[in-house]
């Protein structure tokens, strides 16, 4: 009981907030009659105060429920909301130097669903080996490559909206609040090429390690097949950029397919062992 009300406190505490934060935003960037939007204009000191102190809630409340005493314990909906603090997290870096007004409500409003996961889910499993150094390489590198990863296609969802509107020259309020979109472009492939990097190392680190990590030599089991599928997918897509220039649509559909298949990888397969087939 006590475990369950130390997690509760800061991920509820962090999820009212990001659900107020995300709600500020859309009335204040989206909304069809809130005030226009500065060309380059950036969050204010205090939106940028609060979502920072938001995270270390989110963050506090990850800690204690992924480390139960010496154990260190893990569940889908950990996964899930460990992605979304640490894109939340690259986004509110990303705003220091680049205007993310139109991104800001989507990402804050997922960042709330993200803290209540884990208190609608609260079922955990512990994992072994979590001490040795080459296991929190492998799990740090792949949950920081899913959550840039997922950042990288709400980016892309949003740049695949926006270029539709300016094609059919429907500018709303909301439209006019994005980043342009040159600027998401190139923010864009700057997460996929870290993102790509941080799944090589992953993958690489999996590999070399399997034996230590999981106690038994390397496989192809599900979880390895669509993380492989996801990382060949990537590859071509940056391949494609560097060599043919690979933009617009070409690239979104590229960005979404692998995206799709990474998260089979890992939290489709957890959701399904977990929820449906009630497996721990």
């Amino acid at each position: 009981m006590a475990t369950i009300v130390n997690q509760l406190i800061p991920l509820g505490l962090a999820g009212g907030i990001y659900l107020i934060l995300g709600i500020h935003f859309w009335r204040t960037r989206w909304h069809e009659n809130a005030p226009p939007v500065a060309p380059g204009r950036y969050a204010s000191t205090w939106e940028k105060l609060a979502i920072g102190l938001t995270l270390l809630l989110h963050g506090a409340g990850l800690k204690l429920a992924l480390f139960d005493a010496a154990q260190m314990r893990f569940s889908f909906s950990l996964a899930f909301s460990l992605m979304l603090w640490l894109a939340v997290l690259i986004y509110w870096l990303e705003s220091f130097r680049v205007r993310m007004d139109g991104l800001q409500p989507i990402v804050l409003l997922g960042g709330a669903a993200a803290c209540l996961l884990p208190l609608l889910f609260d079922k955990t499993h512990p994992i072994p080996n979590a001490e040795a150094l080459g296991f929190r390489l492998h799990f740090l590198s792949a949950m920081l490559a899913y959550s840039l990863f997922t950042l990288a296609a709400a980016h892309a969802v949003f740049m695949g909206l926006a270029e539709k509107k300016l094609h059919q020259r429907q500018i709303s309020r909301r439209m006019a609040s994005m980043p342009p979109l040159l600027a998401m472009e190139t923010l864009l492939f700057r997460m996929l090429s870290l993102a790509f990097a941080l799944l090589t190392l992953a993958l690489g680190s999996g590999i070399v390690y399997s034996e230590l990590l999981f106690g038994k030599p390397f496989g192809l089991d599900h979880k390895t097949f669509f993380a492989i599928v996801s990382w060949l997918i990537f590859a071509t897509l940056l391949a494609g950029r560097r060599i043919y220039g690979w933009r617009g649509r070409t690239a979104l559909r590229w960005t979404l397919t692998g995206f799709a298949v990474l998260l089979l990888a890992y939290v489709g397969s957890r959701f399904v062992a977990e929820v449906l087939l009630n497996r721990y």
